[in-house]
């Protein structure tokens, strides 16, 4: 063990928990003030629940060895277990089982709440836990395994993903869009305005996750040493150039820049980046940023003209970011920014590396679609995912917890 890389990889780990309760003000602040307690309740309950269930089985899920073809793994790590053994593949890692474990945990929480977002105003509290707990285990774990997990099939055949484009990002954003068409669009969506209550609300919750975001990339080197670095000056680039992309677009468009739309998209350079911190230069994270910025803009109006109610762009934002992030760090890898990395198209390593993140981009969105959209039929079916129509008129913080945002 490295104490010094140990210690950055726990700071990093409480940088990622920290990004949860930003994404609770950023999602509150969108929503209209008679849900807003609802969402931080979803994103703080995504905290809790994840923890337990990560420690007694998720974790061993993802990242103990499967006697399979790396499709999810054992239960050699059952109730942390083995804490005292390297991981499967981590033998180069110096830092402790126990310290990726927890790290991972983070990850594993951040991916959980931001689900919430698809479904703010209608969703019932009941049927969001029993969804979250089930999709963490059946969704969530196999996912992480397979690219996380250096013996996971994908990581096994060179897939780059530095801090989790696929695990994290297309895996949040696809299953968020299978729960939106089950739970359906909310009453009087699209024709009644529903505009957020608070955007202040929202940049604070917005800055914390780019403050957050640092620990999410920079963190994944698990040490400390240039490719840390890289990752976290690449995280800055593209957060400043998918804020400037979003801008620009919404200006040519609709004639406004707004607050809103500056900090969506230091979100969305920052997603898409993440899979590419760790293997990109300087100027391609500018470029990434910048289209991220572009394209996940343009990606918001496509719920209009197919009118699913993804309430706050998560699949737009996440899974679209996520998937240009994969993409196209199979252009722009460089082995000499990190030689365990790859060369991509762009830099003389062929297509080999763009034919297989093509790959990865499309086993994970469609396993975690089709899983996610079966999971939440079920549930539906017997727990009940969709809040009533009175508690949804009335609110679902009084309806459903009791309590008001604002007396």
């Amino acid at each position: 063990m490295s104490a010094a890389a140990t210690a950055w990889v726990l700071v990093s780990a409480a940088l990622v928990l920290f990004m949860t309760p930003g994404v609770a003000l950023f999602y509150g602040g969108m929503v209209r003030s008679k849900n807003v307690l609802s969402v931080m309740v979803q994103s703080f309950v995504a905290m809790a629940l994840v923890t337990v269930l990560w420690a007694v089985i998720g974790f061993s899920l993802a990242f103990s060895r499967d006697a399979g073809a790396g499709l999810i793994g054992s239960t050699s790590l059952f109730a942390l277990g083995g804490m005292g053994h390297a991981l499967p593949g981590f033998g180069h890692v110096h830092v402790s089982t126990e310290t990726v474990m927890i790290f991972q945990m983070m990850f594993a929480v951040i991916t959980a709440a931001l689900i919430v977002g698809g479904v703010v105003e209608r969703v019932a509290f009941r049927g969001f836990v029993v969804l979250i707990a089930v999709w963490l285990l059946l969704v969530y774990a196999p996912i992480a395994h397979w690219v996380f997990s250096p013996v996971g099939w994908l990581a096994h055949h060179g897939v780059l993903d530095f801090a989790g484009g696929t695990v994290v990002e297309i895996n949040s954003g696809f299953s968020t869009l299978a729960v939106v068409l089950v739970v359906g669009r909310r009453h009087g969506w699209p024709r009644d305005p529903m505009q957020p209550h608070s955007i202040p609300l929202s940049i604070v919750g917005a800055a914390i996750l780019w403050f957050g975001w640092f620990g999410f990339n920079a963190g994944s080197a698990l040490g400390v040493g240039p490719v840390a670095v890289h990752a976290f000056v690449n995280t800055q680039l593209a957060a400043a150039a998918g804020s400037l992309g979003w801008l620009v677009f919404e200006g040519r468009k609709e004639r406004v820049a707004t607050a809103l739309g500056g900090a969506s998209g230091a979100i969305a350079g920052m997603v898409a980046i993440t899979p590419c911190a760790g293997y990109v230069g300087p100027m391609p994270s500018l470029c990434i940023g910048a289209l991220a910025g572009f394209v996940c803009v343009a990606a918001v109006q496509v719920k209009y003209r197919f009118r699913y109610d993804d309430s706050l762009d998560v699949f737009a934002i996440h899974g679209v970011g996520g998937v240009l992030g994969m993409v196209l760090l199979g252009f722009f890898a460089q082995r000499s920014v990190n030689p365990s990395g790859a060369d991509g198209l762009f830099f003389g390593g062929g297509a080999r590396l763009l034919g297989w993140q093509v790959l990865a981009v499309l086993a994970t969105a469609a396993y975690a679609f089709a899983a996610t959209y079966v999971i939440a039929r079920v549930v539906d079916r017997l727990v009940g995912l969709r809040a009533s129509q009175e508690h949804e008129q009335r609110g679902l913080d009084l309806s459903l917890h009791g309590e008001s945002a604002y007396s």
